[in-house]
C-alpha cells in the first residue's frame, strides 16, 4: 500500500469524476497517480481539469473503437498503468486481453437495470423516473467488450422522491458515484477482488 496505484483515466465530458480522483488523490484519501486522461472529444472539459492537475492528456478517436483501444492501451503499457477507469466515456472500446479485469467503469443506476447502449447521462435517470423506481444507484463494474456488462464490484443506493426531476436525482447518484469509485479502486488496489463465475467477490484481506 505505500505505493501508490497507477490510474489512467477517460472521459468524454466536463470530468467531475475525474475531478473526484484529482481531489481525493491531493487529500490523502487515495494512494494513487493519474498517470494519463484519455478524452474522446478535443473540447471535453475534463482536459483542463487534467492540466490543471500537470497531467497528460490525449484525444483518441472514439468513434473508431480498434484505433482508440489501440491508443489507449499502447500507451497504458508503456506507462505501466495498473487499472483503467472509465468516467463518463461514452463509447465501446474493445478491450485487450492483458487488460481485461484491470478496467473498470462506473455507471448511474443499479446494473442490470437502466442500462446498455443509450442509458447515459440524463437519460438513465428519466427512464428510472418514468418507471416509477423506488431506489436509485451507481454500480462499479468490470468491464467486458459489451456495454455495462462486467462483472460488478459496488453498488450503493439511494432513495427515488415521489418528487424527483433527473438533474435533482442525478446530483443524489454522482454523490454515491463520489464514494463508490474511490472505493473499487482501493480493493482493487488491496487485492481484494477476485472474479469467480462472472460475480466478483471480496475478501476481508489480500
Amino acid at each position: 500500500m505505500s505505493k501508490p496505484i497507477r490510474l489512467a483515466v477517460l472521459a468524454s465530458g466536463g470530468g467531475r469524476t475525474l475531478q473526484n480522483f484529482i481531489d481525493r488523490i491531493a487529500d490523502g484519501r487515495l494512494n494513487a497517480e493519474i498517470v494519463h486522461v484519455f478524452v474522446s472529444k478535443p473540447n471535453a472539459g475534463a482536459i483542463e481539469r487534467a492540466a490543471k492537475a500537470g497531467i497528460p492528456t490525449t484525444v483518441v478517436p472514439a468513434k473508431q473503437p480498434e484505433q482508440a483501444s489501440a491508443a489507449v492501451f499502447g500507451l497504458c503499457r508503456a506507462e505501466n498503468v495498473d487499472l483503467v477507469l472509465m468516467a463518463g466515456w461514452l463509447n465501446l472500446l474493445p478491450i485487450p486481453d492483458d487488460f481485461l479485469g484491470r478496467v473498470m467503469n462506473i455507471h448511474p443506476m443499479l446494473i442490470p437495470a437502466f442500462c446498455g447502449l443509450g442509458y447515459y447521462g440524463l437519460k438513465v435517470h428519466q427512464a428510472a423516473i418514468d418507471r416509477g423506481v423506488k431506489v436509485s444507484g451507481c454500480t462499479v463494474h468490470f468491464v467486458d467488450n459489451v456495454y455495462d456488462n462486467g462483472p460488478i464490484i459496488l453498488q450503493k443506493t439511494v432513495p427515488v422522491l415521489d418528487d424527483d426531476w433527473p438533474e435533482r436525482l442525478a446530483a443524489r447518484v454522482f454523490e454515491a458515484e463520489c464514494e463508490a469509485y474511490p472505493e473499487a479502486v482501493r480493493l482493487f488496489q488491496e487485492g481484494r477482488l477476485k472474479v469467480e463465475g462472472g460475480r466478483v467477490r471480496i475478501s476481508e484481506s489480500a
